[in-house]
């Protein structure tokens, strides 16, 4: 028992330091600089075997200077993705009100349907814990009620701030006529037009959920941590803005539960819904061009 209490600040240790390393592997897992970040540790431990093994001394020289080298490296390579995080560490909401976010999940799922019926083109942005201060001054303030009706006339063709992205917060109409940055990964289809590119490239910056209508096909798409989703319902919409934006019940939105959305069940479930809208999204990519 004495030996136990007298160990119990390395227990702590050992498991503060596995969560850490756990939360640090799915984080990169999922990021476009997985493989990067792999290459260059394994180069560094095969290295550093190597140079313990056959006790290379030049080579223990090198890799002591090179490491914090690497440490910066990482930060390069991971800019967005750590820029990202931190923004959510600092602006997590503590709690939400389950029926107001599925009022408002409803304006957005309204709206994309009227929308879609007659294929006029739209780009919302739903901010959540990351804040969108420099795309809303980027646009015109408008800071009204968000409703189907209101959105409708926002979008509508020839109308002055019909152009760029609505950001919408807490159920109003924040700013029209944003301008979102443009993705740069290379690996899109080259058929993709600017109104994707720039959910996507949203998408990238911040933790905003971005919906995209098509004005040339009437899809319906979303983008969300780095992933394009296209060619979804009204249906597999709702559903997924409700498992994002609505909490469960009797339960905060907090630290703990933004970790969750990082563990194997909530990567399951991102991955789900992105491959639901993969097998359309070939399909669709030869005509959309909005």
């Amino acid at each position: 028992m004495d030996f136990l209490l007298s160990q119990w600040r390395t227990a702590v240790e050992i498991i503060i330091l596995a969560v850490g390393i756990y939360y640090v592997a799915v984080f990169v897992r999922g990021t476009r600089g997985a493989a990067i970040f792999t290459g260059l540790l394994v180069l560094l431990l095969s290295l550093a075997i190597v140079t313990h093994v056959l006790d290379l001394v030049v080579l223990k020289w090198l890799i002591s200077l090179l490491t914090p080298f690497f440490a910066i490296a990482l930060v390069v390579i991971f800019q967005p993705e750590l820029r990202r995080l931190l923004a959510q560490v600092g602006n997590v909401q503590l709690f939400a009100s389950a029926r107001e976010q599925r009022e408002n999940i409803e304006v957005v799922i309204q709206t994309v349907e009227r929308l879609a019926d007659v294929k006029i083109g739209a780009l919302m942005a739903i901010e959540q814990a990351s804040h969108l201060n420099e795309y809303v001054e980027s646009g015109i303030a408008v800071d009204c009620e968000a409703t189907p009706e209101m959105l409708e006339c926002i979008f509508f063709p020839n109308n002055a701030i019909h152009d760029g992205g609505v950001i919408l917060k807490d159920g109003r109409i924040v700013s029209a006529a944003c301008i979102f940055p443009l993705s740069r990964r290379q690996d899109l289809n080259k058929s993709l037009g600017t109104r994707h590119r720039a959910a996507l490239g949203l998408s990238e910056e911040t933790d905003a959920i971005v919906v995209v209508v098509s004005e040339e096909t009437g899809m319906i798409s979303y983008a969300h941590k780095s992933q394009l989703v296209r060619g979804v319902s009204a249906e597999v919409l709702r559903a997924f803005l409700t498992s994002q934006l609505v909490p469960v019940t009797s339960r905060p939105r907090n630290f703990l539960d933004w970790l969750r959305q990082f563990s194997p069940a909530g990567l399951k479930r991102s991955r789900t819904a992105a491959a639901r809208g993969e097998s359309n999204s070939h399909e669709a990519a030869r005509s959309d061009s909005p």
